[in-house]
């Protein structure tokens, strides 16, 4: 009972996040969003610091489970790669949307704390490595590059589509990059 409160404050916290960044972020306005009792976020993290601390590794926390290597199916042509990229930016600028703004927010805000932002850089360098294995699998020469090449071109079109333009098609860039970089 008590994990499961304290893990709908920290999904609620990302809800705040998501809608209304790091300065909207408060004990009082997660309780509120939580649908939870004055001070029970407190409770749990007693600072904003404590907070930030535990959204931080909220949100590392369900992209592990959302993204799950281990179920993900076995990539091995360039069409696939496309699918795949795809599939993964519709997800994170669809249903998980909020979770991605707070992510984005937090990359932002905790940027100068090496700390505080360390789960986060780690998360992106775990799937930096995963889809570098992937880019390998595939066939896609100088993988290390293509790797960064990609999942830039992906952040920046799930920026677009978080940002400006929600029903963005995101299949002509990520397609024609794919290829490009694959030499077909």
């Amino acid at each position: 009972m008590a994990a499961a409160t304290r893990e709908r404050a920290l999904d609620a916290a990302v809800e705040v996040l998501g809608a209304d960044g790091v300065r909207a972020l408060s004990h009082a306005r997660v309780d509120r969003q939580a649908g939870l009792p004055p001070g029970s976020t407190s409770n749990w993290f007693r600072t904003r610091r404590a907070l930030l601390a535990g959204v931080v590794d909220r949100i590392a926390e369900r992209e592990r489970a959302d993204f799950d290597v281990a179920a993900m199916p076995s990539i091995t042509s360039a069409d696939a790669l496309v699918e795949g990229l795809c599939a993964m930016t519709e997800a994170q600028s669809g249903p998980f949307a909020a979770r991605t703004r707070a992510r984005y927010a937090l990359f932002l805000e905790l940027f100068s704390d090496p700390e505080l932002g360390e789960p986060l850089r780690q998360q992106r360098r775990a799937f930096e490595r995963w889809t570098e294995r992937i880019i390998v699998a595939v066939g896609i020469p100088d993988p290390v590059p293509a790797t960064r090449a990609l999942m830039g071109l992906c952040d920046g079109l799930l920026l677009h589509r978080l940002t400006v333009d929600p029903g963005l098609d995101l299949r002509p860039a990520i397609e024609r990059a794919v290829h490009a970089l694959a030499g077909s």
